[in-house]
């Protein structure tokens, strides 16, 4: 039996067993959350520390300083955002249906990561505050406009965009109404986030105030019914 006055708490640092590359990713994800829940200036080193569970010290280890680690927080997010999101659009259908794709795939990233609306908005409120003062400058998911921009491409040069259109206005408004379900996904519940996603997406097909007979299905309805 062992003696319970001799066994010590481990300390605080790497989880036994834990690579280095799993306690980047929780530094990550401490980080991420900690600039969500209380703002840039707020999160210390020392608070994203105590909330990755190690030492001020050990995290060192693996970044050098707070805008070392934020920017690379930043990075990681852009980049996990930009494989899905493109794999997304890959997706085959028409123009509404990719960019339905897109704005399923955002929700889901949402759904995994629930402090990432949070995170951009206060990168992006810090970086537009003082831009001048060598922070990480973070232009948020710069990927998502990119991909709708080149949705709304294609389908221009396939002529498939209604006459009259505007490229370039067409990809600022579904840009924009994007942009606003990320702001909105921090204050909603998920089913209240999923019930504006749906009218978001019938925004974008035109039948958001047609009657309901005439709605088509969703993108995410046909392959449910293509795919039982």
């Amino acid at each position: 039996v062992t003696d319970r006055k001799t066994v010590t708490s481990p300390p605080l640092g790497r989880p036994v067993g834990a690579s280095g590359e799993q306690t980047r990713a929780r530094i990550i994800v401490a980080a991420m959350r900690c600039v969500a829940t209380v703002g840039y200036s707020k999160a210390t080193i020392r608070e994203i520390a105590k909330a990755a569970e190690m030492t001020s010290g050990s995290l060192y280890h693996y970044f050098p300083n707070k805008s070392a680690l934020l920017a690379a927080t930043a990075q990681d997010i852009d980049e996990i955002a930009s494989a899905r999101l493109r794999a997304a659009a890959a997706l085959p259908g028409d123009t509404v249906e990719r960019l339905e794709a897109v704005l399923d795939e955002m929700h889901r990233l949402l759904r995994e990561y629930p402090h990432l609306a949070a995170f951009d908005r206060a990168m992006r409120a810090e970086g537009a505050a003082h831009p001048r003062r060598g922070r990480v400058r973070h232009p948020g998911l710069k990927a998502l406009r990119d991909i709708i921009d080149e949705i709304l491409d294609e389908a221009r040069a396939r002529k498939a965009l209604p006459p009259g259109t505007e490229p370039a206005a067409a990809v600022d408004a579904i840009y924009a109404l994007a942009r606003g379900l990320m702001e909105r996904a921090t204050h909603l519940t998920p089913d209240a986030y999923a019930a504006t996603l749906d009218s978001a997406k019938e925004l974008i097909r035109g039948t958001l105030f047609a009657p309901q007979a005439s709605r088509r299905e969703s993108t995410a309805q046909r392959r449910s019914r293509r795919d039982p």
